[in-house]
């Protein structure tokens, strides 16, 4: 098993963040091919093949080598994988990254994410030596605008034409969190 000192596995009281291989291709493409769970995710198009997963799965292997991960949400009872989240556009010089996330419609509104992000953000502020943490969010997903709140980001304004998809531009809020704000839960 790799050892990862910057993108380590994680463990909440409900969730395993591990980080994602070959074993969750199907889960990938199945959960980025769902309409509900891809309804704000602006940012490329939903998945129509099972080896657009693959690929996914590849581009996100090596994160110590590449900087960026993505982490597999593993629910502990049953061993269900549910949701994504990880870190992109590592700014080593500056100690700043952007955060990502997205979970299955069956989980929402239970305080999964919430539960994953804290621990990622830990993570990010521990392992990455991160000073500020960057999310962008569609202006229409309030859900996760609270999420964001909840957390202690700060909603900087509209990033406009943020992401071009499927012929539209669509704007998104600007988040942060420095670590002297962070509150631990």
């Amino acid at each position: 098993m790799t050892v990862h000192s910057k993108f380590p596995n994680l463990e909440t009281d409900r969730l395993i963040l591990r980080n994602v291989g070959n074993e969750d291709i199907d889960f990938i493409y199945r959960h980025f091919s769902n309409e509900k769970v891809c309804e704000f995710l602006y940012d490329e198009e939903w998945f129509t093949t099972r080896n657009e997963a693959t690929e996914f799965v590849e581009w996100n292997s090596n994160p110590e080598e590449k900087g960026f991960n993505r982490w597999i949400l593993v629910e502990k009872n049953n061993q269900q994988q549910i949701g994504t989240c990880g870190y992109d556009s590592w700014d080593r010089m500056n100690h700043i990254a952007e955060i990502g996330y997205d979970l299955w419609h069956e989980y929402w509104g239970q305080g999964y994410m919430k539960e994953g992000l804290i621990i990622a953000i830990e993570s990010g502020f521990n392992n990455m030596a991160l000073n500020r943490i960057n999310a962008f969010v569609a202006l229409e997903n309030i859900n996760s605008i609270k999420l964001l709140e909840k957390l202690g980001f700060k909603n900087e304004g509209i990033y406009r034409d943020k992401h071009l998809f499927r012929g539209k531009y669509y704007d998104h809020y600007s988040f942060s969190l420095l670590k002297r704000d962070w509150n631990q839960f």
